[in-house]
Parts: structure tokens; C-alpha cells; sequence
């Protein structure tokens, strides 16, 4: 019996807006059943979480699943550090992108494939500064005006 495409997608609404998004990679993540059932139900965020390598393998700190609802007494924390599941390759090259001065992993996206296992989009990021951001902010605005047809 195939499975349905689930809606769970978790944006880093700041993502985009904060950093340039440099490179992207699709990466596994390793959960406890508490975890993945809360995810499915869409009790997660993102916004605050970064990547950072312990020991040549990729983590992702401070991410947020919520305490699933019907859990038992050995329920996960909501905050533990998760592994990410990259290869090697990828793993090397991200390791030594974040060697140089200005880049950092982000996760942008969480989301369920259609296997029913939870994924991250994570991206090699460089921050912006203020000027960038500023000039992100007239793009947008620009684009919504144009959209709503108040072109001057």
C-alpha cells in the first residue's frame, strides 16, 4: 500500500532573509518514536537551530520538537542535540566550507518525504549585513506592489 505525501513542511522563516544561501543539502535525521510522531503532527520549529560538527559528525543544536501529547514518562527533551545523516563526501566538503571565515550551516526546511521519514534542507549560509538585509526588504516590497498591480 503506497504511502500519501505528507503536508509537514517546517520553514526557517528568517532563512532567507538573514543569510545567502550559498549551497543545499537534503540530510536524514536520527529521532526517537516521540520525536518523529510529534513532527508528524507538525510540533517542531526550526527558527532557532544551527549546525555544528562534533567529532566529523554534522549535529543540529537547539532545534524545538514539542513533548508528544500521548508520550509515556520516556518522553525525548524538547531541545537535545539530533544527528544529521549526510555522506561522508558531503560531509568533508561542508567541513571544510565552514573552515573559512563568514559561512555556517543552517537548517532551512523540515519536512517528511514520502517514505515517512523526517529530512532537513540544511544550506551552507553567509550572513548578510544590515545594507543586504535593507535591500532585500525594497525587493520584497516591490514585488508585493507589483502583485497587487500598484505599479507607479
Amino acid at each position: 500500500m503506497p504511502r500519501l505525501k505528507s503536508d509537514i513542511r517546517i520553514k526557517n522563516k528568517k532563512a532567507e532573509f538573514q543569510f545567502f544561501l550559498v549551497d543545499r543539502y537534503t540530510a536524514g535525521l536520527v529521532l526517537t518514536g516521540s520525536e518523529i510522531k510529534s513532527i508528524r503532527e507538525g510540533k517542531a520549529s526550526i527558527n532557532e537551530a544551527f549546525c555544528v560538527f562534533l567529532q566529523n559528525e554534522l549535529f543540529i543544536k537547539n532545534m524545538y520538537v514539542a513533548e508528544y501529547s500521548h508520550g509515556s514518562a520516556f518522553n525525548h527533551q524538547p531541545r537535545r542535540d539530533r544527528k544529521l545523516l549526510l555522506n561522508k563526501r558531503e560531509l568533508l566538503r561542508l567541513q571544510e566550507k565552514v573552515k573559512e571565515k563568514g559561512l555556517t550551516i543552517i537548517p532551512v526546511v523540515l519536512f517528511i518525504d514520502e517514505n515517512g521519514r523526517a529530512k532537513l534542507d540544511i544550506a551552507l549560509a553567509k550572513g548578510k549585513k544590515l545594507y543586504d538585509k535593507r535591500e532585500s526588504l525594497k525587493e520584497k516590497d516591490v514585488k508585493r506592489q507589483i502583485q497587487r498591480g500598484e505599479v507607479w
